[in-house]
This record gives C-alpha cells, structure tokens and sequence, in this order.
C-alpha cells in the first residue's frame, strides 16, 4: 500500500503503525533526552545571510542512530521503518533504495514555533523518500497547532496531515512536495529519516567531493596570494 499511494499520491500514511506500548516506550526515550539538554537548533541546508534560521524553522533536534544507551526503542522504531519502506521500494521502479540516514528527532516546544514551506531536497542530494513517526498523543489541531501541510506537486488540493500519536508518513522528498509545519501551541514530536536513492545519491557525493577540493585548493592560492 506505501509504494502503491506514494506513486499515485506522492504520499502515503500509516496509523497505528507500533501500537500504543511501543509507541509509550518510544515516546519516553524522546522525552528522555529533550530532559537531558541533548536538543539544539535545526538548521538549514542553505539560507539568505540576512535570514534568520528561527524564522524558517523552530524546532530543535538531535541525531539518533538507534544504539546509543536509553534508544533502543528509537532504534526498533527505525528497524520498523527499514522494513516498511525497503519492501516498498521493491514496486518503487524508478528509484534504488538501500540506505537512509540517520534519524532526526524533533521538538516544536510549544511557543508557536513553526517551519515555513519548503522542500526537503531541492538540490539532489539524494534524498528520495521522507519518513515521519509522530508521537504526541490526544493532538487537537484546533488548539494545539503543529498541521503539517504538503502541497503535492499536480494534484488538486492540500494534504493536511494531523501529527496524531503512532502515525507514520511517507513522501516524495524532492520539489514535488513543498510543505510547511503550521505553529505548535503545544509540545510536538517527531522523528524522520529520509531514505536514499543510490544513484543520485553516489551523484551527490561526487558533487560534494569535487566542491571540497575546489575549496582547498582555492584556500591555498588564497594563502599563497597573502604570503
């Protein structure tokens, strides 16, 4: 069903995707570590230098790989993820999917933070499917904020998406989904991964590699100039 709607949808959501135990003990780790300070600022990929990063975005994260002591119910949640999404791939055609990356958990704290519309990759870097578990539990839009809202690219509509305790989502992650995070009145989790197409990822990296010895060898002509 995921691979089926993301190819007809774009978009494909998953309820009561751990049950409510798991989903519990999931919930605590997270809150675990927001109480332990593990949280900073996101951030942006790429923004204007007169552009505030909290005026795009206010949620604060941390990156989980799912082994770290007091995650292992984290990390059984990003195993459920792998075997939902790599069976999919499987009717996906038109991308290879073997690998993500790590997994960001996020906290709207609750004072109207928001993250202004967007796309997750613009740029090609090899993200192609977004994966969301959200975990806030007895959520009421109307006066708890937080509607994610996906504008799927040749589709009519907007898909308003309620980040309901144990829903999971899953999206294109490139320019055909634009979406946003409306305010959080109240304290709201989630945690994404985004999994990898290998080639345009492997394209990705070259990119990366090749800018990277620009920059040092542009540093170098830089100090030589200046000796």
């Amino acid at each position: 069903m995921v691979a089926k709607n993301l190819r007809e949808f774009g978009i494909s959501v998953v309820d009561d995707f751990c049950g409510q135990i798991k989903g519990f003990s999931i919930l605590d780790q997270v809150k675990a570590l927001y109480k332990k300070g593990m949280f900073r600022d996101g951030q942006l990929v790429s923004q204007r230098a007169d552009c505030s990063t909290k005026k795009i975005r206010g949620d604060q994260i941390v990156w989980v790989q799912g082994g770290e002591e007091g995650c292992n119910h984290i990390g059984d949640l990003i195993s459920y993820m792998d075997t939902v999404m790599f069976l999919a791939a499987q009717n996906i055609r038109r991308y290879t999917i073997k690998s993500r990356t790590e997994a960001m958990v996020a906290c709207y704290p609750g004072n109207s933070e928001c993250y202004v519309r967007h796309v997750d990759n613009p740029n090609q870097d090899g993200r192609c499917v977004t994966c969301i578990y959200y975990l806030n539990r007895n959520w009421d839009v109307e006066k708890d904020g937080g509607l994610l809202c996906i504008y799927p690219e040749g589709h009519d509509g907007i898909a308003q998406i309620e980040p309901k305790f144990d829903r999971l989502l899953f999206f294109w992650s490139d320019r055909r989904n634009p979406h946003e995070v409306f305010p959080a009145h109240s304290t709201r989790y989630a945690i994404t991964v985004w999994y990898y197409d290998r080639d345009e990822r492997a394209q990705a990296l070259k990119r990366y590699k090749k800018d990277e010895g620009n920059a040092q060898v542009n540093e170098k002509k830089m100090k030589s100039e200046h000796l």
